[in-house]
């Protein structure tokens, strides 16, 4: 469920930081025909401590270049850091994020991961 919460955020909250009025698109796969410039949200784990949730979600940000991967990865990091100003999400903690090019379909991208806790 956390996913699901901060893929809404995101799609109306990750401007593109090469025209900051334009959105990224959000997809939690990626899609058949991907466009040039994403991110897919995937949970990979949560735990549930005296009834709060938190969830580990990882953004994977994909570009055409190196170094638009790693600026969409920023954007997505200042995005996420923001979501906790809703009353949708308490705390959003970036655990790390690193280079995660994906050799095998010559893809660039970056992943940061993120402990999300809803409200």
């Amino acid at each position: 469920m956390v996913e699901l919460l901060m893929y809404e955020y995101l799609l109306e909250h990750l401007p593109d930081p090469e025209s900051p009025l334009v959105q990224v698109p959000v997809f939690m796969e990626i899609p058949e025909k991907p466009p040039a410039k994403f991110v897919v949200i995937e949970k990979t784990g949560s735990r549930k401590s005296n009834h709060v949730e938190t969830a580990m979600i990882t953004i994977q940000s994909y570009a055409g270049s190196m170094y638009m991967a790693a600026r969409l990865n920023e954007a997505v990091k200042d995005a996420v850091e923001k979501s906790v100003e809703t009353n949708v999400i308490s705390a959003a903690k970036l655990n790390s994020d690193y280079n995660y090019t994906n050799e095998t379909q010559k893809r660039y991208r970056y992943q940061a991961v993120f402990e999300i806790t809803p409200l």
